[in-house]
């Protein structure tokens, strides 16, 4: 099994750790009827993505 040589010093764990972090999801306005909806997915208003009905919407 593997073991680390030497310990991993306290400025390495916090610089590996620094990279994790929440990333915002990209929100755009749908072309077709203009609900916030997030990018490269069908619009749950409406249900059109890249101009052509894929998903059906109960009113």
């Amino acid at each position: 099994m593997a073991v680390p040589k030497r310990k991993k010093s306290k400025m390495k764990i916090r610089m590996r750790k620094a990279q994790k972090k929440a990333e915002i999801p990209a929100i755009t306005t749908c072309p077709a009827c203009g609900a916030p909806v997030q990018t490269h997915r069908a619009c749950p208003a409406c249900g059109y993505y890249r101009g052509r009905k894929v998903v059906d919407v109960e009113a």
